[in-house]
């Protein structure tokens, strides 16, 4: 079966999506925790794009800001917890959401993330173009990023 050249040039090299790609910032700032994450992973894996290849990491880097003002709805805020083990013999640990805010406001977006991303090494690869930031300040504007509005 051949393809027609419209098919040919959807589809992207490697090489072609590493040359195509930008960098996008987004503001956590009073926005919901699972809806705001499924826009970060939608842009990490390139699905916003028309030529989205589900193989190749087409995808866009993201930075997002103002990690700490993120939101959750309902009693989520008293009930949710995150778990993580010491690698010991009853080493399992909790953390109530309100805690981990204060200590890490980046975790929480990226466990977010991380969890609708894919579970593969492109899914890994497709997480290290994830930058967070507690407040509205970051290095990174040697990438020239594009403010980008959830």
């Amino acid at each position: 079966m051949k393809k027609s050249k419209q098919q040919d040039s959807i589809l992207l090299t490697k090489e072609q999506a590493i040359a195509d790609r930008k960098w996008f910032i987004l503001d956590a700032k009073g926005k919901t925790l699972g809806r705001f994450a499924s826009e970060v992973a939608k842009v990490l894996r390139g699905k916003h794009k028309p030529h989205f290849t589900p193989h190749v990491d087409c995808g866009d880097g993201v930075i997002v800001i103002n990690a700490s003002q993120i939101k959750v709805t309902g009693a989520k805020e008293a009930q949710k917890i995150y778990y993580y083990h010491t690698h010991v013999a009853n080493g399992l640990r909790e953390i109530p959401y309100r805690v981990m805010l204060d200590r890490k406001p980046d975790h929480i977006i990226r466990e977010a993330v991380k969890g609708m991303m894919p579970l593969s090494r492109l899914g890994r690869q497709q997480m290290k173009k994830l930058r967070i930031y507690a407040s509205d300040v970051h290095d990174l504007e040697a990438q020239q990023p594009i403010s980008l509005t959830v």
